[in-house]
């Protein structure tokens, strides 16, 4: 046993121990599951889809705690800390907590290699374990089939949404990244697909594992008030009907659609679970009412999913880093503009994603591009990521290069205060779209938008937090 003592120490040496990032396959992890004894007395959820993931997760722990349970939620990767992996009734985990838990893995190891994604897995779900919740929600990280998470058993599960994301692991099509994804059902279990054009490959994977499947526009619908304008909707899932709902208490409305998929797993696994006279928690699951479902889609809470973290000037956080994404940001982005407001973006990416769709996706809602190369194997340097804002059809004087996201942001900032910019410019001339509003714009009506990849928004993040401790 290494004589590590922080939880920083102990990611150091888990990063250490495997000299591959990732191994896709579920041996290693069913083996360390037995060893471990892992094991939950209550309902667990799985979430999985190429977007959409987190904010559903975030709707289902919203409505179980609204409902009076003991939530227990993974989600990946974390922005700013470890901890955020790991919410256990609300609360990140301590560092003590999953110290201890990451030392009970060390000691079952033995010689079998783990990645860093499964030593960390297992140390969350050890700490879920410890803490006897009413319900587990677990998200998939990569896929499904293959994912780490999908060693649990769980007792239902939800497809988000299924796009064009990691082709060179889960397939270059939506039937073959539908199919990854559709292995986390299991039969004859809730079995969820909340996107509306769902590809073939998800229908007949739950009909041969006799799943018990529910899909968007087909078993469960969400409308829109005609006229609310508080944003209310209804929904209706196989004849249960909730109408003159709340709006989601996360921006966009990508999100009705996130909470409609929540909304139909967990009515349904409680339907099943109170079919079961011997459950033992009946009446944490008769909770799951009206008043839940109300106060969970207005309390629900992500980091970074068209998340605004200031005013004036107005800045929205989001990781959209692949097409699908990008399309539900140009269309929040648009449902937002006001006459006379600019947008400017701050902006980075991965070289394995596909920044010329993206860009290309989103660049009509954006005025001025504020760019930076992204640190690491896997980031973008200046040149290739202008180089595919160019073949996406962004003009040369719209974009501004630095050499960090902090440095772009604040550009950015000061830019959208003062219509001045600080930085390396890339070419010398003005931006191809004058100001239509000059007293909007002094007064900071602009908006800034970060976006591009966990990596830019969390050295947003970051820099923010040196702004505020600065006084800024």
């Amino acid at each position: 046993m290494p004589q590590l003592k922080t939880l920083n120490d102990w990611l150091a040496y888990i990063e250490s121990i495997h000299e591959q990032p990732m191994v896709l396959g579920l041996e290693r992890m069913h083996e360390m599951i037995r060893r471990l004894g892992i094991r939950f007395d209550c309902p667990v959820i799985t979430v999985a889809g190429t977007n959409g993931k987190g904010s559903t997760c975030a709707f289902l722990e919203s409505i179980c705690r609204a409902a009076g349970m003991k939530t227990a939620l993974h989600t990946s990767p974390h922005l700013l800390r470890f901890n955020e992996r790991a919410l256990i009734d609300g609360r990140e985990a301590d560092d003590a907590t999953l110290v201890a838990a990451m030392e009970a893995v060390e000691r079952v190891r033995g010689e079998l290699k783990l990645t860093y994604f499964e030593f960390t897995g297992l140390a969350v779900l050890t700490c879920f374990m410890r803490a006897e919740p009413d319900v587990v929600i677990l998200e998939i990280g990569l896929g499904g089939r293959l994912d780490a998470m999908n060693a649990i058993d769980a007792d239902a599960a939800v497809i988000a949404t299924i796009g064009l994301d990691h082709t060179a692991i889960l397939g270059d099509t939506r039937e073959a990244i539908g199919y990854e994804k559709a292995c986390v059902y299991r039969s004859g279990a809730p079995a969820v697909c909340a996107d509306p054009d769902a590809p073939e490959s998800v229908r007949a994977y739950a009909k041969a594992i006799g799943a018990d499947y529910l899909e968007c526009g087909r078993d469960f619908v969400v409308r829109h008030i005609e006229g609310a304008e508080d944003g209310a909707f209804d929904f209706e899932c196989r004849g249960e009907r909730l109408t003159h709902l709340p709006a989601p208490g996360l921006r966009g409305e990508n999100q009705y659609r996130n909470a409609a998929g929540a909304l139909a797993v967990l009515l349904r696994l409680r339907e099943k679970l109170l079919s079961r006279c011997d459950w033992p928690a009946r009446e944490k699951w008769v909770a799951i009412d009206r008043q839940a479902v109300e106060t969970g889609l207005r309390a629900a809470r992500i980091r970074a999913r068209f998340e605004t973290v200031a005013d004036n000037p107005e800045i929205i956080l989001d990781v959209g880093h692949n097409p699908q994404a990008a399309v539900v940001l140009a269309e929040n982005l648009h449902a937002g503009a006001r006459l006379g407001m600019r947008t400017l973006a701050v902006f980075g990416m991965l070289r394995d994603k596909d920044r010329q769709s993206v860009v290309a996706l989103v660049k009509d809602e954006i005025d001025e591009w504020f760019v930076s190369g992204l640190p690491g194997p896997r980031g973008a340097d200046l040149a290739n990521l202008t180089g595919a804002m160019h073949a996406a059809g962004v003009a040369p004087e719209c974009i501004r290069a630095f050499p960090s996201i902090e440095a772009a942001l604040d550009a950015a900032v000061l830019a959208a205060k003062s219509n001045e910019v600080d930085g390396n410019f890339l070419t010398p001339n003005s931006p191809s779209k004058p100001l239509q509003n000059v007293e909007a714009q002094a007064s900071g009506a602009d908006r800034i938008i970060v976006f591009g990849s966990f990596v830019t928004v969390t050295e947003a993040l970051e820099a923010l937090e040196k702004r505020a401790a600065r006084g800024f």
